[in-house]
């Protein structure tokens, strides 16, 4: 079944090898007969600050409050075109993918500065006006997939479980479980090419090889098992309750990894 697929990225060169990839996914997932569909930020060049001119119509001309300005500009539709056209683009999207090369431990400033202004109040957050009740796993984009793909200059060993730079998962889950889990994304394993500042012409061809692999899998790869905060894991003040997680604290603790097979092995149990 044909699926539309929004592949939102941001490099200013366009030989690099972020552009190169970016190129793979229109082609793969062409030929699969997805529609695709494009924002190239830099092409665009696209408004990275958020600020009062996001709000042509204030609701409080007197004091700037981004969380009820954007709340009353998305409500009464009002918000600035470029922020309404990318909105109505990830609404129709089945999967979101963000292509881009790691800077300083994130993403471009750029592609930061279109979360800030895209992911509205009443849509990203604050959903159906119920304050923090349809988040993590909850929300408007539920149903939804999205995935992140990333150019590394640095070696996948300083990226490693026990590497210099903390491992890649665990510098990326502000944007994984927060940007896009938070509003309701089953978010797929990042995918990662390392060493790109001394990538050489066969390791390029084998870093768009690799990609075109995990494209196929597009819908059907399992996504990271965030635990959903309505899910029966937190207490009502959103902690983790004793039972869960034992032994654990920070970010890891959030993800639940090996623990739906246990419980199936559990109900197998008790129902025998």
């Amino acid at each position: 079944m044909s699926k539309k697929v929004l592949i939102i990225y941001a490099h200013p060169e366009p030989s690099s090898l972020t552009r190169q990839l970016v190129d793979v996914s229109v082609e793969c997932l062409t030929a699969q007969g997805h529609e695709v569909l494009q924002s190239d930020l830099y092409a665009m060049g696209w408004k990275a600050i958020f600020d009062e001119n996001d709000f042509p119509q204030r609701a409080n001309p007197q004091r700037l409050s981004f969380g009820a300005e954007s709340a009353h500009a998305y409500r009464h539709r009002r918000q600035s075109p470029d922020v309404a056209a990318e909105q109505d683009k990830v609404l129709a999207a089945d999967v979101v993918i963000f292509q881009f090369p790691l800077w300083w431990y994130g993403m471009p400033a750029i592609m930061k500065g279109w979360i800030d202004r895209v992911w509205a109040a009443g849509l990203a957050h604050g959903y159906k006006d119920a304050g923090n009740a349809y988040r993590y796993g909850d929300g408007a984009f539920k149903g939804k997939r999205a995935m992140l793909s990333v150019a590394v200059g640095g070696p996948a060993e300083d990226y490693s479980l026990r590497g210099i730079n903390g491992p890649l998962e665990q510098l990326l889950f502000p944007i994984t479980h927060g940007s896009l889990y938070f509003p309701g994304f089953d978010v797929l394993p990042t995918f990662a090419i390392y060493g790109t500042g001394n990538l050489t012409a066969a390791d390029a061809v084998a870093a768009k090889e690799a990609w075109r692999t995990r494209l196929e899998n597009l819908f059907t790869d399992a996504p990271i098992p965030f635990r959903p905060q309505n899910g029966g894991d937190y207490t009502p003040r959103n902690e983790l309750k004793p039972h869960v997680a034992v032994g654990q604290s920070g970010i890891m603790a959030h993800v639940a990894y090996g623990e739906t097979t246990q419980r199936k092995q559990l109900k197998t149990e008790e129902v025998s």
